[in-house]
């Protein structure tokens, strides 16, 4: 199943104004008219108010308030959000060093 990319939106209101559809408000005050299939659960490590992934292409298209920063991807078989997590794992391995013999000047030295 695909997976759809979501944002964590931080909501003053989510309210369910229909069947099919939620009226979203903002803190700076701008509303959007939200589907239900595109609201995918409440972020609850968000612990100051209230947030909630929805769908990054609906937010879009909608002139809603939202950050990009915290990003995850809703898997349809688990109804879960997963994070951003790499699957490479690089490994820097230092190259050796060689010591270098130095010649002091000896008019430096006291």
């Amino acid at each position: 199943m695909k997976k759809t990319k979501c944002y964590s939106v931080r909501l003053e209101s989510l309210v369910s104004i229909s069947e099919k559809c939620y009226k979203a408000t903002a803190f700076d005050g701008s509303t959007a008219l939200i589907p239900k299939s595109q609201v995918f659960g409440q972020d609850y490590d968000v612990i100051k108010s209230d947030a909630y992934w929805i769908s990054c292409w609906i937010l879009e298209q909608k002139d809603l308030q939202h950050s990009t920063k915290k990003v995850g991807w809703y898997n349809p078989s688990t109804t879960v959000i997963e994070g951003n997590i790499s699957k490479t794992v690089t490994v820097n391995v230092p190259s050796e060093i060689t010591n270098v013999e130095v010649s002091y000047d000896s008019e430096l030295f006291r």
